[in-house]
């Protein structure tokens, strides 16, 4: 299903499409199922899941991306590189505040894949810290999965491996998640061979 985005930027009216990879990028929906957010040229903002018009949440020089929903759909996780390197930041999701809560700083680049059940974490990928058997062929590609408090305070490592698009199941006993194992291009059809990526269920 197709939804129509109004985008309203700069008094110009642009129309964007969530199925086009000229538009819209990184969209998810809210668990509420009301909105979606996405990225659009750097910047994130939210639509109706019925479609019309999108409200813009940053305005900002800097790049925003990755925007993540909390359980309540009350905040959103994204990544900000407006201080150098991608960190992860909350916001509320109504777009009513410009506060944002800087979570993670870090020199490595972070980007959310999702918060806990409770809403009091949110987990990140980043290449901080390799487990010493692949140490050897260090790669900013071969990210961790981290968890950080939303409150804010020491990040821990959940996965010493990449664990990307990550989803928890609704007991929340186990969550999914998606794996990396080489160079391979993510959007290439029918991709088969020894770097396709494999979904992982992780207790």
């Amino acid at each position: 299903q197709k939804v129509r985005i109004d985008l309203i930027r700069d008094d110009q009216e642009q129309i964007a499409d969530l199925n086009s990879s000229k538009g819209a990028t990184s969209a998810t929906v809210s668990p509420d199922g009301k909105q979606i957010a996405f990225t659009y040229k750097g910047e994130i903002f939210t639509v109706p899941v019925a479609g019309g018009e999108a409200r813009r949440l940053t305005s900002q020089p800097s790049y925003e991306t990755s925007p993540v929903w909390s359980p309540d759909s009350k905040t959103i996780a994204f990544a900000s590189d407006r201080n150098g390197n991608f960190d992860v930041y909350t916001m509320a999701a109504d777009g009513k505040s410009a506060q944002w809560n800087r979570l993670t700083f870090n020199s490595a680049g972070e980007v959310p894949q999702a918060f806990s059940l409770d809403g009091k974490n949110v987990y990140y990928s980043a290449s901080i810290q390799d487990p010493v058997e692949s140490a050897l062929f260090p790669s900013g590609r071969m990210s961790e999965l981290y968890s950080v408090p939303v409150s804010g305070g020491a990040p821990v490592q959940v996965l010493a491996t990449p664990a990307l698009a990550m989803s928890w199941a609704p007991d929340g006993k186990s969550f999914l998640y998606q794996d990396v194992k080489g160079f391979e291009d993510t959007w290439r059809k029918h991709h088969t061979s020894s770097v396709t990526r494999d979904i992982w269920r992780y207790p």
